[in-house]
């Protein structure tokens, strides 16, 4: 693939695994408030928990693209109702901050990134609220974008745009590298980048979307793909 200068590279499940991550940040932090403010984990199971997240995100759906937002809300409902003030709702975020933070990352990713931060222009691009600097690699990326940033998440054009602005290249000098098939790959394209699909598992490519220019397992493969310009 030739002509690109600017990488924008997605984070969860495409630089490490989120799912078991989030889980553990999620007990952690439930464990955390069983502690220091028990009548909240007297009255709210972590399931209750999820439910009311929902309702939130229903209620500012003008906000759900802001993660930080969503739990700092949920988490100033649940301390009143549990006859709390919100003074807490920072140390709480912290807690659950360290922890969403304390990921592994895949072996190939550093190396990948070493190499490709000499020869591109790389931008993290994410819906997420991963701070890069507690994970040990925002010195791998020129800058970062996040949904919070843009006003809006991805598949939205906006995040995209707002990533191609600061990447410095054209939107076909810029590859979109990512695990999602729609809110990655088919949202790059439709907003006129250039896409790659990190397909860990050997999914199936949803035949409803048009393909991606690249698919590769992970990105450590990406390298040997891409010629220096």
């Amino acid at each position: 693939m030739n002509g690109i200068r600017t990488i924008t590279i997605d984070l969860d499940d495409t630089l490490w695994e989120i799912h078991p991550v989030i889980r553990r940040a999620e007990q952690r932090l439930y464990e955390w408030l069983g502690e220091n403010y028990p009548r909240i984990t007297e009255m709210y199971q972590p399931e209750d928990l999820r439910e009311l997240r929902t309702q939130v995100i229903a209620e500012f759906g003008d906000r759900a693209h802001d993660l930080t937002f969503l739990r700092h809300t949920v988490l100033g409902r649940i301390g009143v109702a549990a006859g709390y003030s919100t003074d807490f709702i920072d140390d709480a975020f912290r807690v659950f901050d360290a922890a969403r933070n304390d990921v592994e990352l895949f072996p190939e990713v550093v190396p990948a990134l070493e190499v490709l931060g000499e020869r591109f222009r790389l931008i993290a691009v994410t819906n997420g609220n991963a701070n890069l600097e507690t994970i040990g690699i925002r010195h791998l990326f020129h800058d970062v974008v996040t949904a919070a940033l843009a006003g809006a998440a991805k598949p939205a054009p906006q995040v995209f745009e707002m990533a191609v602005r600061v990447g410095g290249a054209s939107k076909n000098e810029t590859l979109h590298i990512g695990d999602h098939p729609v809110y990655d790959v088919e949202g790059a394209r439709a907003a006129g980048l250039r896409t790659a699909w990190v397909n860990r598992n050997e999914a199936a490519w949803p035949c409803e979307y048009p393909s991606p220019d690249l698919e590769i397992a992970h990105v450590g493969e990406l390298p040997a793909l891409l010629p220096a310009e």
